[in-house]
């Protein structure tokens, strides 16, 4: 990435301190420091006592190997030992933020951290913000904004395959895949640029060039890109998933039966269930946030109408709703009712739980005869939650919902903006197509084309759009 383009923010010119590890007691913590070449020396001076004894006037930093761990004594002001354990330091430009670093490794009790930080702040550092070693790296050019978003999307995977992907875009994929169609973009642009520049070629050179052939080439590519992207953020977010219905249709026990453990109580106590029961799941590698809620009823006590009311706001959040229903008894009114109050933008899947004590085989329809009338375009499947029979089927429903696509290994970990910025990319090429015979138009597609696929990886990123990004790090990273 050329470091003119990048937005205009100063140099850092401090050292910042944080502990780098997760709140709470472990084996090893680690507070880590950053700052520009050569402002860690007094921190390696006031901190590692037991490499200065009888060295008086060395600077201390060629006293640590880089890269290499050197046990030493961490000291406070009055030279008492605060912790004994490991310091290394990794000089600029070779770091995780291009700066030097130094990382001392102690008994991870948050006693022994916090001392240990709050000595960093006594010899002048200062607390790090959310996200900042990171922001750091992406201004010294260690990676780039796509990448620095991967670091936080890898410690916030919940599961298997989103660490993958995630793997996937810090070491690079997404971004090479974006900097390939910028660049044949601007190849495009430049073939686009001396047309206007020669105006005596004009239309003809563009047409014997096949600038048309070479932009729809690139409209595809981005449509692909787009798709492994969709995935990818599928795989980040997951799916917001509301279990529904009456009581004792067997909500809660569906919920066990997903999760693979009790984690809702079943009784046959109808309004057992008074707030919502959340739990994640995995099915092939995409996380579904499962909320299972108390039953929709008219009800006179206070408690459980508070839980059917935080029901509804829960369904209004969903990206999919399943509506369990009794297979013994077809749908009643009260079923009707409610699936008449669903928001019409919320998909939703009739689930015809116990089948296996209505004497139904599991299966999946799109309509269901009931009472002589078709019951609309939703989808039906019907299942056993207590003996998990058509569980298959439910799952292979919701990842049809998702829009997850079989055999999609190879795809990046991406946020909402870089979807955002992909659309708006094809958007401004397919106006292009339309108007190529307008050169000055053409070329301003191109451009702004070219403008949105950058702001993915942070050419053309505004400030306050950094300062977003970053602040949802943990303090340490």
């Amino acid at each position: 990435m050329d470091k003119s383009q990048k937005p205009s923010v100063d140099a850092p010119s401090d050292v910042i301190a944080a502990v780098a590890t997760a709140p709470g007691r472990g084996g090893i913590g680690v507070v880590r420091l950053s700052g520009p070449k050569g402002a860690l020396e007094p921190f390696i001076h006031g901190l590692l006592g037991a490499l200065i004894r009888g060295v008086c006037e060395e600077l201390h930093s060629s006293l640590l190997t880089p890269r290499h761990a050197t046990k030493t004594h961490f000291l406070d002001k009055e030279q008492g030992e605060i912790d004994e354990g490991l310091a290394l330091y990794f000089p600029a430009p070779h770091s995780y933020t291009g700066e030097d670093v130094l990382e001392l490794q102690g008994h991870g009790g948050p006693v022994v951290m916090q001392l240990l930080l709050q000595r960093c702040l006594e010899l002048g550092a200062r607390p790090a913000r959310p996200g900042e070693f990171t922001e750091r790296a992406f201004l010294n050019d260690k990676l780039d904004l796509a990448q620095a978003e991967a670091v936080a999307d890898l410690i916030d995977a919940s599961t298997a395959a989103a660490a993958r992907s995630a793997v996937r875009s810090l070491s690079g994929e997404f971004s090479a895949a974006i900097h390939r169609l910028v660049d044949r973009l601007i190849d495009l642009r430049m073939l686009v640029e001396a047309t206007l520049d020669f105006p005596e070629e004009d239309i003809d050179f563009i047409k014997q060039a096949n600038a048309v052939g070479r932009l729809e080439a690139i409209l595809e590519e981005v449509g692909n890109v787009q798709r492994q992207a969709r995935q990818g953020s599928l795989l980040r977010s997951g799916m917001q998933v509301v279990l529904a219905g009456q009581p004792n249709v067997g909500k809660s026990s569906l919920l066990n039966r997903l999760a693979g453990q009790e984690r809702a109580i079943v009784t046959p106590i109808a309004g057992t269930t008074r707030d919502a029961v959340r739990e994640t799941v995995q099915v092939h590698g995409i996380p579904l946030h499962i909320i299972d809620t108390a039953g929709l009823r008219e009800t006179e006590d206070e408690v459980e109408r508070i839980g059917i009311s935080r029901t509804w706001s829960e369904i209004e959040r969903a990206d999919v709703v399943l509506l369990l229903l009794d297979a013994r008894t077809g749908p009643t009114a009260e079923d009707l009712a409610i699936n008449a109050k669903l928001p019409a933008a919320v998909e939703r899947l009739w689930i015809w739980n116990k089948a296996d004590l209505a004497g139904h085989k599991v299966e999946r329809s799109e309509k269901a005869e009931e009472g002589g009338q078709k019951q609309g375009a939703h989808i039906n499947l019907w299942l056993s939650a207590k003996t998990g029979a058509g569980l298959d089927l439910l799952e292979a429903e919701l990842l049809r919902v998702a829009g997850w696509q079989a055999g999609s290994e190879d795809v990046f970990m991406a946020r909402e903006r870089h979807l955002t910025a992909m659309a708006l990319a094809s958007t401004h090429l397919q106006l292009a197509v339309v108007r190529q015979v307008q050169l000055e138009l053409f070329a301003e597609e191109l451009r702004l084309a070219q403008q949105a696929l950058s702001e993915i990886t942070g050419e053309f990123t505004p400030d306050d759009l950094l300062g977003e990004i970053f602040s949802r790090f943990c303090i340490g990273k």
